[in-house]
């Protein structure tokens, strides 16, 4: 008997049986391993920052936006593109590659934004002569790395957009217009609607919770999105006011303002009816070829008895003027029997009927451009008889029109602004200041005395 093969007998059946029990503990661990990678893996995935366009999700804009404290940013210029916009350096109204300016276009409209403003003025092309509108973001414009953001309320109202985030979640989802009215057809088709109203303007009345519609008759009128009637549908058409929220609705070839709520605001009374200025909540309104002013509720600030109000601005695009109605933010051009006036948004009279026009149109002088206002000082210029002077924004006469020409010059992107007299070319600017009036303010008394002495 051999004693050390006995001896050693024993040990092989204890490690024939241990080893075993360590390659399933291995192969556990391994799997507790896997289980924790992919936890861990899903625990990232859904931790990650989502974005979805219209249910679609973006792989590629996480970064994009920026989260400070209890605002959000989005780059304007690299956004446009997932939103169906082009976008440019630059003002629209003047093209150029500056960098504290941009502006995005699609085939119905264009926005513009404006480095530390939170003023964005949006301008729809589709409609001939429509004027600037404009609305107001929470935060302003601001530059990172060299690029322009803007607040997450802004790129709502400029790209025509919802906008929601769920913390979460860490989800962002964004809808365009066009996705959501396509989204809430058959809830209108359901209600016994023809169509929700595809006019682009009337489309943005959804992100204010309605909808235009029309029936079987070509009526139109407004619901909510669960498909409650606010206005009935009975009107020839209506028009959404898309800075105030409330609607245009015209009967019979005449019109009035009803609020969202569907309280009629002002009656239908009045042949045309046209926002003047949101700010100050006024109207032009129009009867029988002639013109007044309405607040909100109806009430006559200025009779309707005049023969214009407001003034074409078409000749002026140089002067970046976005207010047909509301020169140097203050006063409103007015004309009656043939001669050109100015009130103030509470339809004073300001200025006395006594203008020819208002503004200098160039004619001999080939560097000369057309002006109507000067924007750093709020001057306006004015012409009589052939000559032209300059007035504040308070009505303040600076300089009596006598005045051969005063113009606008633009050298090397920098604008410059001439006034001749007596066979004199003097810079306005410089001489404005000389006399005591600085860029954006303006004293009549001081500045009529001024004058008096240097034309007498």
């Amino acid at each position: 008997m051999n004693i050390i093969e006995e001896s050693f007998k024993p040990t092989k059946t204890k490690n024939t049986k241990i080893l075993p029990k360590i390659i399933l503990a291995i192969i556990i661990l391994v799997i507790i391993a896997i289980i924790a990678i992919i936890a861990t893996l899903a625990y990232l995935e859904n931790s990650r920052l989502k974005i979805y366009i219209d249910d679609t999700l973006q792989n590629n804009l996480e970064d994009m936006f920026i989260f400070e404290e209890e605002n959000t940013y989005v780059p304007i210029r690299d956004i446009a593109p997932y939103l169906g916009y082009q976008s440019y350096n630059g003002d629209y109204a003047e093209k150029s590659e500056v960098k504290n300016k941009c502006y995005i276009q699609n085939q119905s409209e264009i926005a513009n934004f404006v480095l530390n403003s939170n003023k964005i003025y949006k301008l729809q092309t589709t409609q001939s002569n429509e004027d600037y509108k404009y609305f107001y973001s929470k935060q302003p414009v601001k530059a990172i790395n060299g690029k322009l953001y803007v607040s997450v309320d802004g790129m709502e109202g400029a790209f025509n957009v919802s906008y929601n985030y769920n913390q979460e979640t860490n989800r962002i989802n964004i809808y365009t217009m066009d996705y959501l009215i396509k989204s809430y057809e058959s809830m209108a088709l359901d209600k016994g609607y023809t169509e929700i109203d595809q006019e682009f303007n009337n489309m943005k009345s959804i992100f204010n919770s309605r909808l235009i519609i029309k029936n079987d008759n070509g009526k139109m009128g407004v619901i909510s999105l669960d498909g409650n009637v606010i206005i009935e549908p009975k009107y020839d058409n209506i028009e959404y006011i898309s800075e105030t929220g409330d609607f245009f609705a015209i009967n019979n070839g005449k019109v009035g303002i009803i609020s969202k709520n569907g309280d009629m605001k002002v009656q239908i009374l009045y042949d045309s009816i046209e926002l003047m200025d949101m700010d100050a909540g006024l109207y032009v309104a129009e009867r029988e070829g002639k013109f007044g002013i309405i607040d909100i509720k109806g009430n006559m600030k200025l009779y309707i008895e005049n023969d214009q109000i407001g003034i074409d601005i078409s000749p002026f695009e140089k002067n970046d003027i976005r207010n047909k109605y509301l020169l140097v933010n203050n006063l409103i051009p007015v004309k009656k029997d043939n001669l050109w006036g100015l009130v103030n948004k509470n339809g004073q009279q300001i200025v006395d009927f006594q203008f020819d026009s208002l503004g200098y149109i160039a004619s001999s002088n080939r560097d000369a451009l057309n002006l109507l206002v000067i924007p750093n000082y709020n001057i306006i210029v004015t012409c009589k008889d052939g000559k032209y002077g300059l007035i504040n924004s308070s009505g303040g006469e600076v300089f009596p029109t006598r005045a051969d020409d005063i113009y606008l010059t633009i050298e090397s992107g920098t604008r410059h602004y001439y006034l001749n007299y007596n066979n004199n070319k003097n810079d306005v600017e410089g001489w404005l200041d000389s006399i005591g009036v600085k860029a954006t303010e303006s004293s009549s008394e001081t500045t009529n005395q001024t004058i008096e002495n240097e034309t007498e």
